[in-house]
């Protein structure tokens, strides 16, 4: 992105948390300094997520945000979810506990994420006005479906601990950089999605400012110009830190940000909980330029195909 952001996207705080309908979970989120370790080294991850107990904060609740106007159901269960996307690496670790049972881990919970391209668009949604200028979505090529692309599930291991690898993602008008995220338990892998069960928390992950504001400068994202929405600013993250989602990042080398970034978070969940997602006010359930909530529709930037498919019916949350 050339230039400095405008910072004039009116704070909407009031509403960040309104949230779906929850039983009793939620999420606590904090630092995990260990969670980069190899599966050699995965039970010294287990160690730290149990020390993080001790402080409290993994034991900290706070209710679910809502899912946003582009979830879809049928993610694939996968590792890598760019599809060949191009932009900036990012692997992302997450490490599921049980808040209410000393941070234990969750083995078996299956988090599923999903965000907008390096442009601001989302798969399913290929026609929805990112704001701003974009060049269309299909000017990327054809090597993703437009249905699945960054979206997925990873299955957490006996320490609790999935896996993604991903890009940086982009931004849309009213919104900051963020990554939506599900936490499931009690479904089953089957053909290659995650089945049954319930979710137990819905919320989103963000990123700091000065190191979005870098990325935002690099190819591809810089063909995607216009007002970005800075965290204090954003209608859904609350200012609270790593508590309300803001993902740790370490680059893979600290002068060349192209390079990438390695991001990680410790999403302590209460395993009885369930939450629909359904999200209410504003909290990053209206869709830029207006576009229904329900359906993958939404004036398109200039050049973008009219065409595009939609996902079914079915497929739709």
């Amino acid at each position: 992105m050339t230039g400095k952001h405008k910072h004039n996207i009116t704070r909407r705080r009031a509403i960040a948390v309104t949230g779906g309908t929850v039983a009793a979970g939620g999420l606590a989120v904090a630092g995990y300094q260990s969670a980069f370790a190899d599966t050699t080294t995965e039970a010294s991850a287990s160690a730290s997520a149990s020390a993080t107990s001790t402080s409290g904060t993994c034991a900290q609740l706070m209710s679910s945000v809502t899912e946003g106007p582009y979830y879809l159901d049928g993610a694939l269960v996968r590792k890598d979810i760019t599809e060949g996307k191009s932009g900036v690496p990012l692997t992302l670790r997450l490490t599921v506990v049980d808040a209410t049972d000393g941070c234990t881990p969750v083995s078996g919970a299956a988090v599923e994420i999903w965000h907008c391209d390096a442009w601001g668009y989302y798969s399913g949604y290929t026609t929805a006005n990112p704001g701003g200028s974009a060049p269309a979505e299909s000017e990327e090529g054809d090597s993703a479906d437009d249905k699945t692309y960054l979206r997925g599930y990873q299955v957490a291991n006996a320490n609790g601990v999935v896996k993604f690898e991903t890009i940086f993602p982009g931004w849309y008008t009213p919104r900051t950089c963020h990554i939506h995220v599900k936490v499931h338990t009690g479904g089953e892998k089957e053909d290659g999605t995650y089945e049954g069960g319930k979710v137990n928390f819905t919320g989103q992950l963000f990123f700091d400012d000065d190191i979005a504001e870098a990325i935002f400068a690099l190819e591809p994202y810089s063909k995607h110009t216009g007002t970005y929405t800075e965290l204090a600013d954003d209608m859904v993250y609350d200012g609270g830190g790593a508590s309300s989602g803001l993902l740790t990042l370490e680059p893979v080398h600290k002068k060349d940000p192209s390079k990438g970034y390695r991001g990680y978070l410790t999403l302590g969940i209460d395993p009885d909980a369930e939450n629909t997602g359904a999200g209410s006010g504003g909290g990053g359930s209206t869709p830029p330029s207006g576009a229904p909530s329900g359906a993958p529709t939404g004036a398109p930037p200039s050049g973008a195909p009219s065409d595009s498919a939609s996902p079914s019916a079915s497929a739709s949350s």
